[in-house]
């Protein structure tokens, strides 16, 4: 990027088109707001209604039209933006069609989905909640716009914060995990990632937020299935994180697929501008998912594609992306009157803010130079980002046990190396991968064999396939991916275990690589079984019975029923999938060259059965009391209640200490706080860091409230033997919620504080709020 200031300085005259008649925009479109309304009022009084509904048009290159169509397309004025092309020789024509060929000279922007990395692939999202890191997760984002940047991007749909309760659902690899709290903190993390100081910068792309909303509550974890929800639940748990995006600057939200009370989200008004626009002051751009305009028909609330286009427009949807409604039937809804021009003209003001604010009028080509910049090699491996997504990458390992002190492992003796994910180089990258290489990714084998060249033995043997049941494999090779999904050893699956069992004898110790491929924790990848497929349990009851020590690795993108594991492995490392420097990120952990402080974002089940289970669950009259007879309490009765790992939960090399809670107060009066602090303490032999949790909870208020809710949280890092005071704040933000009538408010009462480095295990002391006083936005409307 060592030449974005030249293209601001140098190229911007040379490349901006100047339109006759035309009001110029300012080279920084957030010097002058009046500005900004003047010219695109004056643009918009210019525009015919094709020109008009051109600009609502997301289109992709490929199957959808091929380049020299849409070259064509964007020269008539009929699409606005383009998804998916992101190489600069891509986009650099596509842009000049569109300021040098179209009547009105109206510039593109360009968005992909850049999840969680471009070129370079850090952790997926549900790794990087894991550590409990903001500065890591604006580090990823920051790189991720720089990489994207350097591609002519302008737009990510991104970040994903659905909420997920139900590991079934294969997007869960997506999110933030289960608590609205952590997932709001990194969605601002991520915002400012990506937009940096501003959107109008050559080094910054803008954030679309989606899936809004409500998307992680598809019933049965089923993707792309309804969501119904009382409105209490969704502002106390769905919400707040698509809020926080927005109010962290977010340009975009992208809208979701499935229906919120029986009104599909891409027609519905309450969602996208009672709420959305008028209560949250939202001012940017709505996006449809793919194809969901058209999808409004297969809902059954559009009787054919005219009534589509209608409602989605009329509910407040901006972009179309990838279909054909707007085009086809807007013309003819506002020659009818049943649209009008002042809501044609809402939704084109918002295209064209999106493209003010991105400084694309005064400079169309600022995110990708000249033609004399592009990069011989859009593959490269220089144009990676390897130390930080390394840095990153081991940060968000989660240790889940640790026997006898397994690990760190020694750089010395045999080690066997087996598991159908212990050479995989897609894999490892996990979903959404945008433009990451699997070729270029470090491997677990290669990360291992380099961190002990020299000093160990590794013995290598694929052990079983990731599954034998060839549905599965037909299914994830039917992905649309570069490569087959799943390549399968043809050997028979007795043949390969005895291989890795042979070859065990003759280890130190067995590091076993098993989980999931990238495919099985995707869209439209949810999944009614969350154990190990039986292919890898064998191996792994195989492998155990050689009474080698038994260091098993996961790689998966949700939470995985392994009681059987937690039970039988050595150690238990949860690495989820870690991206383009995966192999030495996981290598650093097993070796002891980092101290894993990852803590997990979403409850572990203990099988199936138990799903949903989340921490913060509410208050119930019949609560199973632990330690008691279950009859007659909320339980399931054939095995042990509570989930196998909980929310926050997350081992060290070290061993850590919480203790001596304080609170500065035992009665406090609204408008007042109180301090909370605990000494943490690193008794063991490594420097480590932890994560301190605050958690509040409520005695009685007028809603049943959750048994504790995450109100904050510090990652401390301590040398053997220090000890630190750690101190929260706890005040009005810690103590408001939303209440039966959709209020923000905070209620006299018993509170508990605890702090505890996971959510079950905590120091507990308790205060009372003497008074409180209602805080509401009385405007504030409920979906009914």
């Amino acid at each position: 990027m060592a030449s974005a200031a030249a293209w601001v300085t140098g190229m911007a005259a040379q490349l901006a088109i100047t339109v006759p008649g035309q009001a110029q925009p300012p080279a920084d479109p957030s010097a002058d707001p009046g500005a900004k309304k003047a010219f695109i009022d004056d643009l918009i009084s210019r525009m015919t209604v094709d020109e008009k509904v051109g600009q609502l048009r997301l289109i992709s290159i490929g199957p959808e039209m091929p380049i020299a169509q849409l070259e064509d397309e964007i020269a008539a004025g009929r699409i606005g933006a383009s998804f998916n092309t992101v190489v600069r020789r891509d986009n650099r024509p596509l842009q000049e069609a569109a300021v040098k060929r179209s009547r009105l000279k109206i510039p593109l922007f360009f968005a992909y989905d850049i999840v969680h990395g471009h070129r370079t692939a850090f952790p997926i999202p549900l790794g990087l909640a894991s550590s409990f890191d903001m500065a890591a997760i604006e580090r990823m984002a920051r790189v991720s716009a720089l990489e994207a940047c350097a591609d002519g991007v302008d737009m990510t749909f991104a970040p994903m914060v659905d909420i997920g309760h139900d590991p079934r659902w294969g997007r869960v690899s997506e999110g933030f995990g289960e608590d609205p709290y952590l997932a709001s903190e990194c969605a601002r993390a991520s915002v400012h990632g990506f937009q940096g100081s501003g959107v109008n910068r050559p080094d910054t792309i803008m954030a679309a937020v989606k899936h809004f909303a409500l998307y992680g509550a598809v019933e049965g974890g089923r993707d792309y299935n309804t969501v119904d929800m009382s409105p209490l639940r969704m502002h106390q748990v769905y919400l707040p994180p698509y809020r926080a995006a927005i109010d962290a600057g977010a340009g975009g939200v992208m809208v979701a697929l499935n229906s919120i009370n029986g009104v599909p989200a891409t027609a519905n008004t309450w969602l996208l501008q009672d709420l959305l626009r008028k209560q949250w002051g939202f001012r940017g751009i709505t996006i449809s998912d793919h194809g969901a305009i058209t999808e409004l028909m297969k809902h059954g609330v559009a009787r054919d594609a005219r009534e589509a286009a209608k409602l989605a427009i009329k509910a407040g949807i901006d972009l179309s992306m990838a279909d054909k409604v707007y085009l086809a039937e807007l013309p003819g809804l506002v020659a009818s009157g049943e649209i009008t021009m002042a809501e044609l003209d809402a939704r084109v003001r918002e295209v064209l803010g999106v493209k003010y604010d991105l400084g694309l009028f005064a400079d169309p080509f600022l995110r990708m130079g000249s033609p004399a910049d592009d990069p011989v090699d859009d593959k490269a491996d220089n144009r990676l980002h390897r130390r930080p997504a390394r840095e990153v990458a081991r940060e968000t390992i989660v240790l889940l046990g640790n026997r006898n002190r397994t690990l760190p492992l020694k750089k010395a003796g045999t080690i066997l190396l087996t598991g159908p994910l212990a050479e995989s180089g897609l894999d490892i990258l996990g979903s959404w991968s945008a433009q990451a290489v699997a070729k270029l990714a470090v491997t677990l084998r290669a990360g291992i064999e380099t961190a002990v060249e020299g000093k160990a033995r590794v013995l290598t043997a694929r052990g079983c396939n990731i599954t034998d049941n060839p549905k599965v494999v037909d299914y994830l090779n039917y992905l649309n991916w570069d490569t087959p999904e799943v390549v399968q050893d043809p050997r028979a699956p007795e043949v390969m275990i005895a291989e890795a069992v042979e070859l065990a004898a003759q280890a130190d110790v067995v590091i076993a690589a098993v989980g999931e491929t990238r495919g099985m924790s995707h869209e439209s990848s949810s999944r009614v079984d969350i154990d190990l497929p039986g292919s890898q349990r064998a191996l792994l009851k195989a492998l155990k019975a050689t009474g080698k020590p038994l260091v098993v690795v996961l790689m998966n993108g949700r939470p995985l029923a392994i009681d059987w594991e937690k039970d039988n492995a050595d150690a238990l490392l949860e690495t989820w999938y870690t991206g383009t420097e995966g192999g030495n990120a996981i290598a650093d952990v097993l070796f002891g060259d980092h101290n894993p402080s990852a803590k997990l974002p979403i409850s572990f089940p203990r099988s199936v059965g138990q799903i949903p289970i989340y921490y913060n669950h509410l208050r119930i009259g019949r609560p199973l009391t632990e330690g008691k007879p279950g009859n007659y309490t909320s339980q399931y009765f054939e095995e042990q209640n509570g989930p196998l790992y909980p929310f926050g939960f997350g081992l060290s090399y070290s061993r850590f200490s919480l203790s001596s809670l304080k609170l500065s107060a035992s009665r406090i009066s609204y408008g007042q706080s109180l301090t909370a602090e605990a000494t943490l303490t690193n008794e063991g032999p490594y420097e480590g860091a932890n994560v301190v949790q605050l958690y509040i909870s409520e005695s009685y208020a007028s809603v049943a409230r959750p048994v504790k809710e995450l109100k904050g949280f510090q990652k401390v890092t301590l040398k053997p033997g220090e000890s630190r005071v750690v101190r929260f704040e706890i005040g009005e933000e810690q103590l408001k919620f939303v209440n039966a009538e959709l209020r923000e408010v905070v209620e006299s009462g018993q509170f508990s504080v605890q702090l505890g480095l996971d959510s079950h295990e905590v120091l507990e002391q308790s205060f009372e709020l003497a008074e409180a006083l209602e805080h509401a936005d009385q405007n504030q409307k409920s979906p009914g």
